[in-house]
């Protein structure tokens, strides 16, 4: 790097410490400022808080991994999540709002009774404010350690990441999320126009030769949008290298994941720091409107230029082993900009990784202090204290996933196959519990442990691979916890009475309820949510596709899936979901 290089970094470093410091002293004044921001965000602020949380430095390495291996049909892997994001936004979005609590976890203790909801408010707050939540950060921190052992070969990258880190603990414990949540997206519109910037520059080398060069030099299974279903395997690349899927394999990703299993960032339901968002904003309007533009952001308008840069990567550094091809990335960029470009793309990448850092910082100290500490440990203290108690929290979660990152995190590497199937059956449970009376903490109890046990059986009993172990996982798991359900009492008449006031969930799962509260109206029109669902769905395959077609020079593709795309927008403003709401 050059001095120009240098300025741009230092001053995006002061920008994002003014910020930090100018909410510091809004955040210190109770857990619902420190970590909601007030309860007053306008949803285009905690979409993009959102969308940037989910934009971590190792994103655009992953997807030019999976580019490289499969060409971009690669990318369904996680395209397919965008289902069960758009079920979010039309059925739960404004449920979280109208819950009123401060964490998703909490909402254990409003939606069940007794010692069992005790019990499993504590335990799902260790475990995913503590562990689940280290693990995240570390598997984050090493790939930005890949990043600067790229940038800065013979610099101690540990080193540089750590000081980076507790930079970032430093100001998300000083703000809070009413800090984090702007910096969130003052760094997702960084990291946004360097990765176009990128991708232009690349595109346009004269060894690449822009699109139609792409197109020449590489074989034609690299540009398909969908991939090949297979007749045998679960999935692998056929010889050409294009991604296959066995039908059971397609209908596991596409009819299972995304509504089975629980995934950091792509809860059933909602959930984790999306949930956080939706209950940080201003109204159950702004709290649906937020999460359908994070859906759009993720989907439709991020992709592109990733894929575009991890293109030029297999022309220009086409003898990568397959282990380093996401550093293609980052090779480019380190080549190829300018000076000043170069440290405003360096400014991204830390842009996206301190933006995924801070909000899962902020978001597992939500955990360990509202729904641990406050509940078990400290009732009856002031505000004032339990910030202080999360500040220092935030502090000791930094440390202990920077252990993790040093010693500990070559454990895991099959952590995310291992996430996806060990709660795989856990989702229906999230999903019902907000429109079927009789589920109760026990019916979740069981579904979080049936997967610990029929899952390995799948793996290394009967040998499947993933994703089929889904099957036995996802239909054992959901016999387990419905069996339990009917064999345990029901949630306490008074509990669920309270819950059905505060989130008046309509349907026929509340019918029983209802009649005891006929002064509460309860939501209506779900016809025309599950249109508006479907609608949505399209929208983001629709918008996604189209602009692909567009960029590689297929007009009549593009036309056809930009008229689809009207039709979806048509539909949902019909729908209007955000109508009589408050």
């Amino acid at each position: 790097m050059n001095i120009w290089d240098v300025w741009v970094i230092v001053l995006y470093f002061v920008l994002i410490f003014s910020i930090a410091i100018y909410y510091m002293k809004a955040a210190g004044k109770n857990t619902s400022e420190f970590f909601l921001s007030g309860r007053n965000l306008p949803w285009w602020l905690a979409g993009t808080a959102m969308v940037a949380t989910t934009f971590a430095a190792d994103t655009p390495l992953a997807v030019t991994e999976l580019v490289a291996r499969n060409g971009i049909a690669g990318n369904w892997l996680w395209w397919n999540l965008a289902i069960g994001g758009m079920l979010t936004v039309f059925f739960f979005a404004k449920l979280w709002r109208r819950a009123n609590i401060l964490t998703d976890v909490e909402f254990t203790e409003l939606r069940y009774s007794g010692k069992a909801a005790a019990a499993l408010r504590g335990i799902r707050a260790i475990y995913l404010g503590f562990l689940m939540n280290i693990i995240v950060m570390a598997w984050v921190n090493k790939a930005m350690q890949k990043i600067v052992q790229v940038l800065f070969p013979n610099a101690p990258d540990f080193l540089i990441v750590a000081g980076i880190m507790l930079v970032i603990a430093i100001y998300a414990s000083a703000s809070g999320l009413l800090g984090t949540a702007r910096i969130d997206s003052l760094q997702f519109v960084i990291a946004m126009i360097g990765t176009i910037i990128l991708a232009i520059i690349v595109v346009s080398r004269p060894e690449v030769g822009g699109i139609s060069g792409l197109k020449a030099k590489l074989p034609d299974w690299v540009f398909k949008f969908t991939p090949k279903i297979g007749d045998s395997g679960s999935l692998k690349s056929t010889a050409a290298g294009i991604l296959a899927l066995s039908s059971g394999a397609f209908f596991a990703y596409i009819g299972l994941q995304w509504w089975a299993s629980w995934y950091p960032g792509a809860d059933p339901g909602g959930g984790g720091y999306v949930a956080q968002r939706m209950m940080s904003a201003k109204d159950e309007k702004h709290s649906l409107l937020a999460t359908l533009w994070f859906i759009i952001a993720h989907y439709c308008i991020r992709p592109w230029p990733w894929i575009i840069v991890a293109l030029v990567s297999l022309v220009i550094f086409p003898d990568l082993p397959t282990v380093d091809k996401g550093k293609g990335f980052i090779m480019l960029m380190n080549n190829y900009l300018p000076s000043g470009l170069k440290g405003l793309l360096i400014a991204s990448f830390l842009a996206a990784y301190m933006s995924t850092i801070s909000s899962q910082l902020n978001w597992g100290t939500s955990y360990i202090i509202n729904d641990f500490y406050r509940r078990f440990v400290k009732k009856n203290e002031n505000e004032k204290h339990y910030v202080l108690i999360s500040r220092i929290s935030i502090i000791i979660l930094t440390i202990l996933s920077l252990l993790v990152t040093k010693y500990l995190l070559q454990t895991i590497s099959g952590a995310w196959e291992f996430v996806i199937n060990a709660s795989a059956g856990i989702g229906a449970v999230l999903i019902l519990r907000w429109y079927w009376w009789r589920i109760n903490a026990w019916s979740e109890i069981s579904a979080l442990t049936a997967p610990l046990i029929i899952y390995p059986i799948s793996k290394y009993y009967f040998h499947l691979d993933s994703p089929i172990t889904l099957y036995p996982t996802v239909f054992g798991t959901t016999i387990v916890w419905i069996i339990v359900t009917f064999l345990t009492k029901p949630v306490d008449s008074a509990k669920l009475s309270e819950f059905y006031k505060r989130v008046h969930p309509g349907g026929w799962g509340w019918k029983a309820i209802a009649k005891q509260h006929p002064e509460i109206k309860p939501d209506r029109g779900y016809l025309k949510l599950f249109a508006g669902w479907i609608a949505g769905i399209f929208l983001v395959y629709s918008a996604l596709f189209g602009t692909g077609y567009l960029i590689f020079g297929e007009f009549i593709n593009s036309l056809i899936a930009y008229a689809i795309l009207a039709l979806s927008i048509l539909v949902i403003l019909r729908v209007k979901p955000w109508e009589k709401l408050a």
